[in-house]
C-alpha cells in the first residue's frame, strides 16, 4: 500500500506522565536519547507501528497524531492545501536526516508526513 502509516505521536501537556503510562500498562520501551529528549515508545513487536510523546504548550489540547510516509513532502503538502489542509509545521528536516510536516485536514485533525532519509 502506498503511503502507510509509520508512526503515531501523542501530543501532551503531561509528557512524561503519559509515557509512565503507556510504558507501565503495556511494558512498552521509552527512549529519550535523541536529539530532542523525545519520548519514544517501543512495544518491541515488529508487526507494531512504533510512536512516541511530544509535549505541548499551554495552548490547545491533547492529541494523537498519525505520520503517513510519502516520497514527495512537497508535492503532498501542496495537494492536501489545495483540498483544504492547513500547514501547522512547515516542511523540515530533523537531526537524524528524516523530513517531516504537521498539517491539520479540513476538519482540524493534525497529522504528519514523513520523508525517511534512508
Amino acid at each position: 500500500m502506498p503511503n502507510p502509516v509509520v508512526r503515531w505521536q501523542i501530543v501532551s501537556r503531561n509528557p512524561e506522565q503519559v509515557a509512565s503510562f503507556y510504558s507501565s500498562v503495556f511494558g512498552w520501551q521509552v527512549d529519550t536519547a535523541n536529539a530532542f529528549g523525545y519520548r519514544e515508545l517501543r512495544s518491541g513487536d515488529p508487526g507494531g507501528i512504533d510512536g512516541g510523546v511530544w509535549p505541548r504548550g499551554e495552548e490547545g489540547h491533547d492529541l494523537l497524531q498519525l505520520f503517513i510516509q510519502v516520497d514527495d513532502i512537497d508535492a503532498r503538502i501542496t495537494a492536501a492545501v489545495e483540498r483544504g489542509a492547513t500547514v501547522i509545521v512547515p516542511s523540515s528536516t530533523l537531526p537524524d536526516g528524516d523530513q517531516m510536516a504537521i498539517l491539520a485536514d479540513p476538519t482540524g485533525m493534525t497529522f504528519g508526513l514523513v520523508r525517511s532519509a534512508g
